[in-house]
């Protein structure tokens, strides 16, 4: 991605990671990553793997995810987060807040998610200083956020 300011041109990689709910109900995910710098060659993060880095099911809600890899896959945090909501009737954003904020943060790992569940409530939990992060809903509202509200 190309950022334009006054100054210069900057060239910033990172994550991309998107959750989507359509007209039917469908709900989708999926995540990009630029990597972790310095990272050891054949090294695969979280984003390709299916229950880590992105998930999502119709009766539950779509995550992406973002942050140290290796904690992700470990503790499969979009599945997680879904299993929650499904096994224990817990809401998104009390599922999200007890992965992210509560098992990753005890494990010591960092990140953040994305997610929409089957009603159009989004949540984007972090356990960092800040997430770039965003979204439209339904009615086309936007939010474009970096730290904490």
């Amino acid at each position: 991605m190309k950022i334009k300011n006054k100054e210069k041109e900057l060239d910033k990689k990172g994550t991309v990671g998107c959750v989507a709910l359509d007209k039917n109900g469908n709900l989708a995910a999926g995540t990009s990553t630029g990597g972790m710098t310095n990272k050891k060659y054949g090294r695969v993060g979280d984003s390709p793997i299916i229950g880590a880095g992105t998930y999502a099911d119709n009766q539950s809600c779509g995550v992406s995810c973002t942050g140290h890899g290796e904690y992700f896959i470990r503790y499969a945090v979009a599945f997680d987060i879904n299993a929650l909501m499904k096994y224990k009737n817990m809401s998104l954003k009390d599922a999200a807040a007890e992965v992210v904020s509560n098992k990753l943060v005890k494990a010591g790992g960092e990140g953040g998610i994305i997610a929409i569940d089957k009603n159009g409530n989004v949540v984007m939990e972090f356990n960092t200083t800040g997430m770039f992060r965003g979204y439209v809903d339904m009615n086309g509202k936007k939010e474009i956020l970096l730290f904490k509200k």
